[in-house]
Order: structure tokens, then sequence, then C-alpha cells
């Protein structure tokens, strides 16, 4: 007699009534998020209703408001590009939410405008990015990825005009060519750069704006292959995961908590177990150095 075809794998392999599994919806920061902490991952995209978040911390305040500035700016004629256009942009964006006193927030405020004013002077004005705040999109045979791209500059190298990923950074602690080789956000966006503009995208830089210091990487085509592939695999680890609570498993158990030092910085802290039990940081913690 013929051997028996294993009829119960036939779905598992070609999804859900013969047709192909679903790619899996993704930005970097929703793909960093299982990596940093299944749990809060968890909290973010599965549970519904979505658990209470603590309050606004005052250093994503921050970062916002320079960074809306900054899409601002390149939104003005060249003409008008100028430091002194700055005040008035930071002013227009300025997110006030988390600082623990108008002391704090007028210092934070100072210390952004002070960032930005030194950075601009060193843009060409009449230098314009391919695209600001620009959303790029991508897919594999596993994802269906997108992302907003700080800036994307066009340049010339060597073989002719390429892409060029730009992230800004506010944060304390100063960046190296580590951070941005490592960084599988900026992969990930040059990636997808690299499709919808048709040109070679391989470097990526970190702009940190406190202390005026870009860390860049030059990505090859196979180190981008590699970051697309891990994104691949956390991909499929997280349907994995879902898969397993929607067929009834324990969610603890398929989202399990990575207690570590983010844990004091965790939106969910006081609705997670692990995350209970860890010195909570003040909403205005990360800037309250820029006071002094």
């Amino acid at each position: 007699m013929p051997p028996t075809r294993n009829r119960a794998a036939v779905p598992e392999q070609l999804g859900f009534a013969g047709m192909p599994e679903r790619l899996f919806v993704c930005t970097p920061s929703k793909l960093g998020a299982f990596l940093d902490c299944p749990r809060r991952y968890r909290y973010s995209y599965v549970d519904r209703p979505t658990p209470p978040k603590g309050p606004p911390w005052a250093h994503n305040s921050l970062g916002a408001s320079v960074h809306t500035a900054l899409k601002n700016w390149f939104t003005l004629p060249p003409e008008r590009r100028e430091p002194g256009a700055l005040p008035t942009l930071l002013k227009s964006t300025w997110v006030r939410e988390g600082y623990r006193d108008v002391e704090l927030e007028r210092a934070a405020y100072r210390k952004a405008l002070d960032w930005l004013e030194t950075y601009v002077a060193n843009l060409d004005p009449e230098e314009e990015p391919l695209g600001v705040e620009r959303v790029v999109a991508a897919k594999t045979s596993v994802l269906a990825l997108n992302g907003r791209a700080d800036r994307i500059d066009a340049r010339m190298g060597e073989s002719g005009p390429e892409a060029v990923i730009v992230d800004y950074k506010t944060g304390r602690s100063g960046l190296d060519a580590d951070d941005a080789r490592g960084s599988q956000a900026l992969a990930l966006y040059a990636y997808a750069a690299q499709r919808v503009f048709r040109r070679p995208c391989h470097r990526v830089e970190l702009h940190h704006l406190p202390t005026g210091t870009v860390a860049a990487h030059e990505h090859t085509d196979e180190s981008l292959a590699r970051q697309v592939r891990r994104a691949e695999e956390t991909a499929q680890d997280i349907m994995a995961a879902e898969k397993a609570v929607a067929a009834g498993a324990d969610p603890d158990e398929s989202f399990p908590v990575n207690p570590g030092s983010l844990c004091g910085w965790c939106d969910f802290r006081k609705v997670c177990p692990a995350g209970s039990g860890v010195a909570a940081k003040e909403p205005w913690t990360a800037v309250e150095h820029l006071a002094g």
C-alpha cells in the first residue's frame, strides 16, 4: 500500500485554505520591541485592550520636538533655511509633556535650540534630501516592512547616485560606528530605500545632535541581507507566539518577560509583574542633566 499522506501537515505548509501564509506587517520599531522584551511586545501589539501605560517621558517629548523642527526646516524655501528660523520652528512643535517643572522644560528648550542651531549651521540649505520623514517599504517572503526614516540624502558615490539613511539622535550618550553597524532599523531602512528609490543605499548615519558627531557605517548587500534574515526570523518567532496564544497557550509563556535595565523605562512597568519590582525612573530622569 502507498504511504498514508500526512494531511495535517498540508495547512501548515500552504496556509489557510491552500493559500500562502500572510506576510508579517511590521516596522523596525515593532520588531525591536519583541527583541527587547517579548512581554512588552505583547502588551503593545497583542493584548486588547492595551494595558494602561505610564506617564509620558520628557526625553521622548524632547526628541519629538527636535525631529519635527528639523522636518519643518526642510519644508522652508532654501533662502529661509537659516539658524534664525529655528526658534519659531521649535516653539511651534514643542511638546511639553513629562518635564518635572517649568524650569526644567525651559532648560531643555534652550538646549534643544542650541543643538539645532549648531546642526543646521553645517547643512547646505540648497541641498534637497530625497525624503524627510519619508516612509519606505519593501516585501520579502516573510515581511511586509515599512518604516519612516528621519532623512534620506541623495549623494554621489563612486559608481553614481546613492541614497544615504540619516537618523537623528538626541539622547545623552554618544554613539560610534558600532551603533550604526549594529542598528537593524537603519539596515532595514536602507534595504527598503534601495527598492523605493531604485538606487544603491548602503551608508547609514546616526547624527547625535548633543555632541554634533556622526556615527556611520557602510553596509554591503550581504550585510543588509543578513539583517533582513534576522528580521524575518524575529517575525517568525512573533507569528509562532501569536498562533500559540490563539490556540490557547499561556500568553505569559508564549511572550516571556526579559527583565533588565530597560524595565525602569518601560511604559508597562506598573502592570508587568517583573517590572513592578524594578526601581521606577521618573518621567524627567533622562533630561535632568540639561538643567545643570
